[in-house]
């Protein structure tokens, strides 16, 4: 997808602060943001932001990060955040490759992943958010017992999300191809943007939740 360039927008990111604009300067001490006590949240493709800031909103006590890799986006939602924004809640401007130099070893408590790009070209697999070698980065960061939440409406992404899941070292703890007609997995979802948009277009939603084995390799 291409996106239309904001002039500025790098330089309101820049300045904004909401953003963190020396995130490996933090690695292993993000929750002197908001507290030693708080647990810590990431979304990898935060979009617009309405996702996590609603997840801020309603669990205070958690410091929530949104990453993205173009000021385009990260722009857009900090224009769409409101006048009494979340203090829990932040965004980064950076490539999910580069996870391992932000945040350290078991730092984090769980992991968002909410329509992501499906990379449909077999060449790109190892770009998809949901691929053995990003799994492998996320098992890096993530808290013993954290877990990856995925959803798409995308079915051919999701099935190969799925196959990549046990040969990865990692066990799937829920799992359904329609979410708003499950009533546990539906319990207490907050829509993304996209979300709202596919559903209301008859797309079923597709989530998983996922953790890694103790068996893993």
């Amino acid at each position: 997808m291409r996106l239309r360039n904001i002039p500025g927008a790098r330089e309101k990111v820049s300045a904004s602060p909401w953003c963190i604009q020396d995130a490996p300067a933090l690695k292993g001490r993000w929750r002197t943001l908001l507290s030693e006590d708080a647990s810590l949240y990431v979304e990898i493709g935060s979009g617009k932001g309405r996702f996590l800031t609603e997840m801020a909103y309603r669990n205070p006590d958690r410091l929530y990060i949104g990453i993205e890799r173009y000021s385009t986006v990260i722009y857009k939602a900090l224009r769409k955040l409101p006048e009494h924004a979340p203090g829990n809640l932040r965004f980064v401007l950076m490539d999910a490759v580069l996870l391992g130099t932000v945040f350290g070893q078991g730092e984090v408590d769980g992991i968002y992943l909410n329509f992501s790009d499906p990379w449909p070209k077999d060449r790109h697999a190892e770009r998809r958010l949901t691929s053995r070698t990003f799994l492998a980065r996320y098992d890096e960061i993530l808290a013993p017992g954290g877990r990856v939440a995925f959803k798409t409406d995308n079915r051919r992404l999701f099935d190969w999300s799925v196959e990549q899941v046990v040969p990865a070292g990692w066990e799937i703890e829920a799992l359904t191809y329609d979410l708003h007609t499950d009533e546990t997995l539906s319990e207490g979802n907050v829509m993304t943007e996209y979300e709202e948009r596919f559903s209301s277009e008859g797309h079923p939603i597709c989530k998983y939740i996922i953790f890694r084995s103790e068996n893993g390799g």
